[in-house]
């Protein structure tokens, strides 16, 4: 048989644990969707965290995956190597099988190996196995269970076992939480199979691929380690780098996987891709980091990612335009060529992940978008740099923070441009204005009660939730301070408090639907529930005691907020509005993000322009249409195959589905989703729809908010009202005011003209005055003055007449608009060369009218808040080029 594609690589790892019993899982999103910790999934088992944890379990107990994986960030960032190497990628596939208190060692092990050598034939003679050594700070034994199980249930060579210690082979969650050894395989590379020295020694030759970690232990609080009940297998290996082992490849750049990329990269460049490594490598390097920066802006787009200028989002919008920087330095691509690369992504990768089939044409207008803002952006940027670069050797941190917050640099770039120069950058005064910055916006958070709860939590019985608002139940216990309570007493002095109860028809917060609000009461107390959330089966009703105690094995009356209702209306109508966006905008449209409450609905949608007025007006007739036709609204529980088969189906992609899913649908066939909300019976109870605004919330995604029922219904009326105050004081009836707005506009413009060729007259008398009266310093002309308020433009205009006029000038002058100072600086070329810059002349004098500013050598300028400073600007200014020209 001849060499496997990276395709077939990739099924036979799967197949092969399925005949193993283990259930194929779909990959998580890149982009997490339930878990604030982490910026991107990292691992295979980021999506069976909630498994180990104990908050959540899984209707299989084995599990096979090929999970997508970004690594960008934090302790898992691998951004710096990519390129410079054969195997780093910040974009990569993990395959992984996965046991939940299932099988152990013994499968594990003797599975992997005969994958490796039975099916896939790697050499036996070129596999180490590494083991845990032990550690005597942990009072851990070394893991003697997993050596003897490698020498019982495969044939090693019995000198390839490894024992290493707890920086190699014990694998932490965190902190606190589930751990275990674990048992890495190696290969050897190099060309004469000596590498048993280079095992875990970070020598590419022998490189680890693929590690089964053993989670048999819980590290408390207190730092101890503890058995677990149950055990569980967690496994991962590097798909691109298996597949480059299997294709004979030294590097993973060399395999099927990267080459249409690298091919396609070639094409659109004219540069040609070798292979090469090292520091004469430059044009191979810039070809490994713009096909790993495009398949991880393809893959975190494509899963609902953006860029933007915080959290996940800035770290796409950096590495988006890393790789364009790359492509400009290295290849000459001034314009955007990023995202042409995206339809041969898709093609190699979309059979394993249709979800880049079906978002293809949104990502590259995504990226394309970006590439072109960050060409502006750059341009911008550069001209500060190089002001910055002129004056001193080495960068500051304000002006690295500053190329960082307005021109969108990162700090790598800054760092690499000052590099290129000789010059360094005040990288830690830099990290500490970011952090200043992070701590503002972390000012104010309001933290709701801790849910990271050690051990399981009781399950709670969340069905009444859809058929009722009030509940008798009886009370399980609470969460308070990280901890689970089963006994004492809750009181008022406790403050804030999660309470749990063995049923409920509280609604948690899932799926964008507001948590419910409502109270708990007791033969002893009243417990007003603020918000209501999900951890894994459980249901905790956030809030506090209002009067009296609660105890454990109380009888409690579970009553929802009657605000509920409103609710129903807004999340009915959200499926409505999904449904008349992809009606009128197209098909292309899904749903981003949502929050439902009582007041008020928003609604998150992809979609490259803004919805016009018109098409507005479209979508609120064709929701208002649907509720007005009193659809039934039907839920159904399906296994997930099936219903994935019903007409029109949506499943939201990132969303976790188990085996059986909720299906909510809207009439015949007009909406089907999978939805775990609660909802109207009929579409009639919504009673009337509005839409409140549109507007964009990040590249590529647009936002609509909406009300429903009495809301919408107050939204006109103040509407209603804010018309007929507007037409009272145009003196006119409502029906009038398009009419009347018209007619005041074009008299607003008739005035404007006269006021601007009054005031060209003005200014040209003025600046004439300022040049018959200049002053004469070593042949040089300093003109320094302030003219009456006109338009910025013309003020420019007058600076450059002025210094055009003078044949070697100086200028200043100042200027009021709207009651706020402004300064325009001007200089002529022969005294730029002289080192008069007008870019330093502003920053000199722009203290005494309390802004700031900046601009070229030639034509600078600033705005301030102190127009009485205008005088001593000007005096600042004479006093400054007299002393420059003398």
């Amino acid at each position: 048989m001849g060499v496997k594609t990276g395709s077939q690589i990739r099924e036979e790892f799967i197949r092969f644990f399925e005949s193993k019993g283990h259930t194929a899982v779909p990959s998580a999103p890149v982009v997490p969707v339930d878990d604030p910790t982490l910026m991107f999934t990292n691992a295979g088992m980021n999506q069976f965290k909630d498994v180990f944890l104990g908050t959540g379990r899984r209707p299989y107990t084995r599990a096979v995956d090929t999970q997508k994986c970004i690594r960008v960030s934090g302790k898992h960032n691998d951004l710096e190597e990519v390129g410079r190497d054969t195997y780093h990628h910040t974009f990569f596939e993990m395959l992984g099988n996965w046991s939940f208190g299932d099988y152990f060692k013994r499968e594990a092990i003797g599975w992997a190996w005969e994958l490796l050598t039975g099916v896939w034939g790697l050499p036996k003679e070129r596999l180490y196995a590494t083991v845990f050594a032990g550690d005597p700070h942990d009072g851990l034994e070394p893991d003697e269970e997993a050596a003897a199980l490698w020498a019982e249930v495969t044939d090693i060579d019995p000198t390839h076992v490894q024992r290493f210690g707890k920086k190699d082979n014990f694998w932490e969650m965190g902190a606190h939480g589930p751990c275990g050894p674990c048992s890495e395989i190696h290969i050897d590379l190099t060309d004469d199979g000596s590498g048993a020295a280079l095992v875990n020694a970070g020598d590419p030759r022998v490189i680890e691929i693929w590690n089964l970690v053993f989670i048999q232990f819980n590290r408390d609080e207190s730092e101890r380690l503890l058995p677990l009940s149950a055990r569980h297998i967690d496994t991962g290996m590097g798909f691109e780098r298996i597949v480059a082992v299997l294709q004979g490849k030294k590097s993973n750049y060399d395999s099927d996987v990267f080459a249409p990329l690298l091919q396609h990269i070639a094409e659109l460049t004219g540069k040609r891709y070798t292979g090469k490594l090292g520091p004469e490598a430059d044009i191979d390097n810039a070809f490994r980091v713009v096909a790993d920066h495009a398949r991880m802006l393809t893959f975190s787009i494509t899963d609902g990612g953006k860029p933007s200028n915080e959290g996940r989002g800035y770290v796409i919008r950096r590495l988006l335009r890393r790789a364009a920087r790359f492509g400009r330095q290295h290849f000459g691509q001034q314009q955007p060529f990023i995202h042409k690369l995206v339809p041969t992504i898709v093609e190699t990768m979309g059979d394993a992940f249709p979800e880049l089939k079906k978002r293809a044409a949104q990502v590259a207008e995504t990226i394309r978008e970006e590439e072109e803002s960050f060409g502006r952006t750059l341009d911008r940027g550069i001209a500060l740099f190089e002001q910055a670069a002129g004056k001193d050797r080495a960068v500051s941190a304000e002006n690295a923070f500053k190329l960082y917050d307005t021109f969108g640099f990162p700090l790598d770039l800054t760092v690499q441009m000052a590099a290129e120069r000789g010059m360094t950058v005040d990288e830690t005064g830099f990290e500490k204005l970011m952090a200043e910055a992070k701590e503002k916006a972390r000012a104010g958070a309001k933290q709701h009660v801790a849910v990271a709860v050690e051990g399981d939590l009781p399950a709670t019985d969340d069905s009444p939730k859809y058929e009722t608002d009030q509940l008798a139940s009886t009370v399980v216990g609470w969460v308070k301070d990280n901890a689970f309570l089963k006994t004492g007493k809750l009181t008022p002095a406790d403050g804030e408090a999660a309470l749990l109860a063995d049923r409920t028809c509280f609604y948690g917060e899932q799926g964008g639907q507001a948590g419910d609000r409502g109270t708990i009461a007791t033969d002893t107390g009243r417990f007003n529930v603020l918000t209501t959330q999900k951890l894994g089966d459980a249901i905790l009703h956030i809030g506090e005691v209002a009067e009296g105690s609660i105890s454990p094995g109380q009888p409690a009356r579970l009553e929802v907020d009657p605000a509920r209702a409103l609710v129903r209306k807004n999340h009915t109508a959200t499926h409505l509005l999904h449904w008349a966006l992809r009606t009128v905008l197209g098909s292309h449209v899904e749903q981003q993000g949502s929050l439902v409450e009582a007041d008020r609905f928003r609604f998150d949608f992809n979609h490259n322009a803004p919805v016009s007025p018109e098409q507005l007006a479209e979508i609120e007739r064709l929701v208002n249409e649907q509720i007005l036709a009193d659809h039934p609204v039907t839920t159904r529980v399906l296994p997930i195959d099936e219903a994935k088969q019903l007409p029109g189906v949506h499943a939201f992609f990132g969303e976790k589905y188990g085996d059986v899913v909720r299906v909510v649908c809207i009439g015949e066939a007009l909406s089907a989703e999978f939805c775990g909300g609660t909802h109207l019976t009929h579409t009639s109870q919504a009673g009337f729809f509005k839409i409140v605004s549109e507007e964009s919330v990040a590249k590529g995604v647009r936002r609509i908010t909406a009300v429903t029922g009495p809301a919408a219904v107050r939204h006109v009326r103040q509407m209603e009202e804010k018309a007929r105050q507007a037409a009272a004081l145009l003196n006119a009836g409502v029906e009038q005011l398009p009419e009347r707005v018209a007619a005041l506009q074009e008299e607003i413009k008739k005035l404007r003209k006269q006021l601007q060729k009054g005031a060209a007259a003005d200014i040209k008398s003025a600046r004439q005055k300022l040049l018959d009266e200049a002053e004469k310093v070593n042949g040089s002309t300093v003109i320094v003055g302030e003219l009456p308020e006109v338009p910025v433009e013309q003020i420019r205009e007058a600076a450059d007449w002025l210094r055009t006029q003078a044949g070697s000038a100086a200028v200043c002058l100042a200027c009021r608009t709207d009651g706020k100072p402004l300064l325009i600086a001007a200089i002529t070329d022969d005294l730029i060369g002289k080192g008069l810059k007008a870019g330093d002349l502003i920053k000199h004098v722009v203290p005494a009218i309390d802004g700031r500013g900046g601009g070229k050598p030639n034509l600078a300028q600033a705005g301030g808040n102190k127009a009485e400073g205008i005088p001593d600007a000007l005096a600042a200014a004479a006093q400054w080029i007299r002393q420059k020209l003398t």
